[in-house]
């Protein structure tokens, strides 16, 4: 508590309010050997330490910059200040300004997301760039404007990351990464913010001559004069400091910030008095709902449909005496006759991103098996939705920003959440790679070994190439993947086998 009390809420004077708010409100116009030029300067700062994130930034790095100079020689470029000038003049880089090569294009936005990943200053800098520099050549990229959208809210400037999402929305059909719902959440949370801050306005009129002044002066002679037990002196002092931080165009983050500092604070200075304790409450739940619709978006409905929690040994009650398919999003499957015979099961699975085509891969869709970063299919109604993942608080986080009211009757619980290394035990030792969603499934329904039936349906483990939702279809097949061990594993426990079907019962 001591910390909170004691940090001072960040100076912001215009000019620099100006450059968060404003300056990134539009593309800024950037040449692709200028941002070629940032990359390589921030790959030198990049040192060997603990922090996995800019580990990664820097192998993504390396690799961009290995693919840049395995390009072949471009014709000589103008100087970056005239490639700028003409670019910003006429909005599109010349003929004599550096194209941005098909090749870079994937490496380009790996850093960029990997720059977003780390979060600090620097990093965020340097993924807007990469942002700014895809779209000033590619203004319909995806990719670019959603890079473009995260980064800008991850700097706290919310309203041009609105503008960003909205740009994303408008060249997608499938919105797999939930767009509209953190479009929604913003608002929402703005909307309360203003709320929070209106109220403190109006219960202290006297904050008004401090609104105008230094945000670090005001807040620092409210804390003085709370330490002192001038009460009526820290309060207006402490809410102007936050008007000037509104005024001023803080990042968001800023702003929470000091308003968690002063509530902390107005808690403490309460004490047993009821009334002053109904006003902190009015305003505490003005801050967590505005901080919880930024986080997850609105939820009309918290109890999601009445969902209930399924345990493994529950799981494996409603499996046991049932026919499973396991359905791949392969191109098998895709240009397959299948769909009658995978609608004969008493139970199918599908993984991710599925695509449905019912002559080619069946119209029902019992159990949705998922990993908990993508969004796709989660507002498809089901059964039974298996949400995997590692890390069991970017798993939490995933399904109270995702999950979808009514989409499913059961939802896996925690033991449910990594069943090969969960259940198995299998460690890295034994499994270096990431399991994917679809061994992870099938992992499970071996160790439960209750089903009368379990077959994969044209799993050729992408040899075939990938059959997914649009926007997935723009995805890579990751590398993260052993796909060689999934299928050895595989075909030592198969019964038979057919161009379509695997059959392991």
């Amino acid at each position: 508590m001591r910390e909170a009390r004691t940090r001072p809420p960040r100076q912001r004077e215009a000019a620099d309010a100006e450059s968060v708010a404003v300056r990134h409100a539009s593309v800024d116009p950037t040449d692709v050997e200028v941002c070629l030029r940032a990359c390589a300067a921030h790959s030198t700062k990049l040192v060997a330490g603990l922090d996995r994130r800019r580990t990664a930034l820097a192998e993504a790095l390396r690799q961009l910059l290995a693919t840049y100079a395995a390009q072949p020689a471009a014709a000589p470029a103008p100087a970056a200040a005239s490639a700028l000038a003409l670019i910003r003049r006429t909005g599109k880089p010349g003929s004599g300004s550096a194209a941005l090569p098909d090749a870079l294009v994937d490496p380009l936005l790996t850093v960029g997301n990997k720059a977003l990943d780390c979060g600090y200053e620097d990093e965020l800098k340097l993924a807007l760039r990469i942002a700014d520099t895809v779209l000033t050549q590619r203004k319909g990229s995806r990719a670019g404007w959603r890079l473009r959208a995260r980064t800008l809210e991850a700097m706290g400037a919310e309203a041009a990351a609105v503008e960003a999402y909205e740009r994303y929305l408008s060249f997608t059909k499938d919105d797999g990464f939930g767009v509209a719902n953190r479009i929604a959440g913003i608002r929402a949370g703005g909307e309360r913010q203003d709320e929070l801050l209106r109220r403190l306005e109006r219960d202290c009129p006297a904050a008004a001559e401090y609104a105008d002044r230094p945000v670090t002066e005001s807040w620092a002679e409210g804390l003085a004069r709370h330490a002192r037990g001038d009460l009526a002196g820290a309060e207006p002092r402490l809410v102007g400091a936050l008007l000037a931080q509104e005024r001023s165009g803080a990042p968001v983050q800023e702003i929470q910030e000091a308003a968690g500092q002063y509530l902390a604070l107005a808690l403490e200075t309460a004490g047993t008095d009821p009334a002053a304790l109904a006003r902190i409450t009015v305003l505490a739940g003005l801050y967590a709902e505005q901080r919880r619709n930024r986080m997850r978006g609105p939820v009309p409905d918290p109890t999601f449909g009445g969902v209930t929690w399924t345990t493994v040994g529950e799981f494996r009650n409603r499996i046991a005496g049932k026919t499973i398919c396991l359905v791949a999003n392969s191109q098998r499957v895709g240009t397959s006759s299948m769909g009658e015979e995978i609608d004969d099961y008493d139970l199918v699975v599908r993984f991710n991103s599925y695509r449905i085509d019912p002559a080619a891969t069946g119209r029902r869709t019992d159990i949705h098996a998922t990993i908990h970063k993508h969004g796709f299919n989660w507002d498809q109604k089901v059964h039974t939705r298996l949400v995997f993942g590692g890390l069991a608080n970017d798993w939490k986080h995933s399904l109270r920003n995702r999950l979808v009211p009514g989409a499913q009757e059961y939802l896996g619980d925690e033991s449910l959440r990594w069943p090969l290394r969960d259940l198995g035990r299998v460690g890295t030792d034994v499994w270096p790679a990431i399991p994917t969603s679809g061994f992870n499934m099938l992992w499970l329904l071996d160790h439960l070994d209750v089903s009368s039936r379990i077959d994969l349906i044209g799993f050729d483990f992408y040899e075939s190439g990938a059959y997914r939702l649009a926007d997935a279809m723009k995805m890579p097949i990751t590398s993260v993947h052993e796909y060689t061990s999934e299928k050895a594993w595989v075909m030592e426990r198969a019964q038979d086998v057919t161009d379509m079907r695997i059959r392991l019962r």
